[in-house]
């Protein structure tokens, strides 16, 4: 079973605070919650700047934006996670002003590796250049109260007529290994009041969204939220919520999703 969330519900569901307002509908004045929010593709490049307009008119200011709606919808208990393709960096030390102006901003961040972070080698390495409150997650599991949070970079899932190349199917083998090995460590860590997102940089399925190995796991491991980026370019035609089989999956690739935080759920703590 299918839910589709096009272009013209994004408009009206992506206007700034109107998903947070709906949210705290009928909620009770004294109940506490942490919002979480997703954002993907940001491509920093804050050692050595990279003219991002270039690729068209949705990344001019695009930097100034996310951060004027991160800062304005994002509190400190809230949590963002950053879907990858974080930096264009090409070594660590490099990428290390572009990781250190995420953490100045507000909320815990978690953040998995796109196919573009060719500074994230070592994941210790990575884990000791990040600030306080932000956090990287790579085939395992971070805990933020109830709030589990899975991950891996993913790989290019193959469409239903193949053409996939055999590194591409070594590839996507391997990712699927990874995702498993994180939905694994979840498992072990997961109590009853748990919920439970997954992030993933490339697209867990094809372009007719059928069904691939890495969806069939969510499902099978009981995800709530799957939260994906990679792709760009004409936002009519991409589908940016769609609920199969009881996972929701979220595009977050912030020039699509008008450089805005896009709302994932809430968890009272």
């Amino acid at each position: 079973m299918q839910r589709v969330f096009g272009v013209a519900a994004l408009s009206r569901l992506t206007e700034n605070k109107l998903l947070d307002t709906l949210a705290f509908f009928g909620r009770k004045c004294y109940n506490v919650f942490m919002k979480v929010f997703a954002i993907g593709d940001l491509h920093l490049s804050g050692n050595n700047p990279k003219p991002m307009d270039i690729f068209g008119a949705s990344w001019a200011n695009y930097l100034e934006e996310i951060e004027a709606d991160w800062r304005d919808r994002a509190g400190e208990d809230d949590v963002v996670l950053i879907a990858g393709d974080i930096s264009w960096a090409m070594n660590l030390a490099d990428a290390k002003t572009d990781l250190d102006y995420i953490s100045s901003l507000p909320a815990k961040k978690v953040m998995i590796r796109g196919n573009h972070d060719y500074w994230w080698k070592s994941i210790g390495a990575v884990r000791s250049s990040l600030g306080s409150g932000t956090y990287a997650v790579q085939n395992d599991c971070l805990r933020i109260g109830e709030l589990l949070v899975c991950g891996s970079r993913g790989w290019t899932t193959p469409e239903s007529s193949g053409g996939a190349s055999a590194e591409d199917k070594k590839i996507y083998a391997r990712e699927i290994q990874r995702v498993t090995l994180s939905l694994e460590a979840m498992k072990k860590m997961r109590k009853e009041n748990d919920r439970v997102v997954t992030m993933i940089h490339f697209p867990p399925f094809n372009s007719r969204f059928e069904a691939s190995p890495f969806t069939r796991l969510f499902e099978e491991y009981g995800v709530d939220f799957v939260v994906y980026g990679h792709l760009h370019g004409n936002p009519g035609r991409m589908c940016f919520r769609r609920e199969i089989n009881g996972v929701n999956y979220f595009l977050t690739s912030c020039d699509l999703v008008r450089n805005k935080l896009v709302y994932i759920t809430e968890i009272q703590t």
